[in-house]
């Protein structure tokens, strides 16, 4: 299970580190050799385990939509996923168009959230935690 909130900043060549608490609840058999980047559900960037993410893809078409619905669900979202592998420093490497298409530069809040992780700039968090607070 994936949780806490980190802060970590993308070096020049697209590369976030991990940060060590996920790396240690990272089980390979369980979760794959790495991470898939795809569109969230919240319209930000999501951090699959690989395996996950196979699990993810495989109920897409058992849910309740046409399959013209399901055509066009996997044209827009599989083309914008990516696999991000880890390297021997614990980093992966977003994609320059991921970073694009999601405004991420910079510092970037790790957010983990139980079975993946999800990306935000540290303003889009900070206005997200704003949010929360005048609701609660």
């Amino acid at each position: 299970m994936f949780l806490g909130e980190y802060e970590h900043s993308l070096d020049a060549k697209q590369r976030l580190a991990i940060p060590a608490e996920i790396r240690d609840a990272w089980n390979a058999e369980r979760h794959g050799a790495m991470f898939v980047a795809a569109p969230g559900q919240n319209g930000g960037l999501w951090l699959w385990p690989e395996k996950k993410f196979v699990e993810h893809a495989d109920r897409i078409e058992s849910g309740l939509v046409t399959q013209e619905e399901v055509v066009r669900f996997n044209r827009d979202y599989f083309p914008r996923a990516a696999r991000v592998p880890f390297d021997s420093a614990g980093r992966v490497r977003i994609p320059e168009r991921l970073l694009e298409d999601f405004g991420l530069s910079g510092q970037v809040v790790i957010l983990g959230v139980r079975d993946h992780l999800e990306l935000a700039s540290r303003d889009d968090r900070e206005k997200e935690r704003v949010r929360f607070k005048t609701k609660a």
